[in-house]
C-alpha cells in the first residue's frame, strides 16, 4: 500500500496508524462491491484482482469508466462529496480490498498535507480526462476515438507511445470499447474488424495486441 502516489511523503507512523484502522474483504469473481446510489461510508483501496467502475445512464446503458489495478485507490468520491456511490464496482477476478472509513481517511489527509495535494492531483487528472472526453467527441469521429482509447490502454500519457505489440493489459470487451468511445457496440465491432484486416490490431486470447501504434496513433491525430 506504501507504493501507492497518495502515500508519497507520508510518515509511516501515520500511515501505519491508518493501516491499522482498515481491514481487508475478498470478493470473488463477478461479486459488486458496491452499486451506484449506495451509501458510501468507505474508502477502498484494491490490494490484489481488478475491479471494473461503471455506471447506468438515464436512458439505461452501461457506462464503462475505468478498470482498476492494483495498488489503487477507489471510492473516495462519495466520502470527499458527502454522496451516494456515483458508480458501481464489480469483481472482473478473485480480488482483495482493503477498506477504510471514511471518517478516518479525511482525518489521514488532515495530517498528510502532502497525501491531501496528492489527491487533488488525482481529481484534477480526472477532470481533465473528462474534458478530453468532451472534445474527442467533438472533434474525432468514432474510429479516431476507438484508436485513441486503445493507445490511452497501454499508455498513461500519450506523448510517450509505446513500442508496437504492446498488450492491453484487461481485459476490453467491444461493448466496453463502445462505452468508452461513446459509440454503439456494432459499429465499434466492425471499425476493430477493420483495425484486424489492416494489421492495426489482433486479438490473441481475449485480449487486444497493438500492433502498428504508429497508425492508431494517426488516426487518434496524437
Amino acid at each position: 500500500m506504501v507504493e501507492t502516489p497518495l502515500f508519497e511523503g507520508a510518515s509511516r507512523p501515520t500511515i501505519s496508524r491508518l493501516a491499522d484502522r482498515g481491514k481487508l474483504r475478498r470478493y470473488r469473481r463477478g461479486t459488486y462491491l458496491f452499486y451506484q446510489g449506495d451509501d458510501a461510508p468507505e474508502v477502498l483501496f484494491l490490494v490484489e484482482g481488478t475491479v471494473q467502475v461503471s455506471s447506468d445512464t438515464a436512458g439505461g446503458h452501461r457506462q464503462l469508466h475505468t478498470t482498476l489495478e492494483p495498488p489503487q485507490f477507489f471510492g473516495e468520491l462519495g466520502v470527499l462529496g458527502e454522496m451516494g456511490r456515483t458508480a458501481s464496482a464489480l469483481a472482473l477476478e478473485e480480488s482483495t480490498v482493503w477498506a477504510i472509513r471514511g471518517e478516518d481517511f479525511l482525518g489521514f489527509l488532515s495530517e498528510e498535507p502532502s497525501a491531501a495535494r496528492a489527491l487533488l492531483r488525482a481529481l484534477a487528472r480526472q477532470v481533465q480526462s473528462n474534458e478530453a472526453f468532451v472534445e474527442d467527441l467533438l472533434y474525432l469521429d468514432l474510429k479516431g476515438r476507438v484508436a485513441k482509447r486503445l493507445l490511452q490502454l497501454v499508455s498513461p500519457s500519450l506523448d510517450q507511445l509505446p513500442e508496437d505489440g504492446a498488450v492491453v493489459p484487461s481485459i476490453v470487451t467491444h461493448a466496453d470499447l463502445a462505452s468508452l468511445c461513446g459509440g454503439s457496440r456494432e459499429n465499434v465491432t466492425r471499425i476493430l474488424s477493420d483495425f484486424q484486416r489492416r494489421g492495426l490490431v489482433e486479438r490473441e486470447g481475449r485480449r487486444f495486441v497493438l500492433r502498428r501504434i504508429s497508425g492508431l496513433a494517426k488516426l487518434a491525430g496524437v
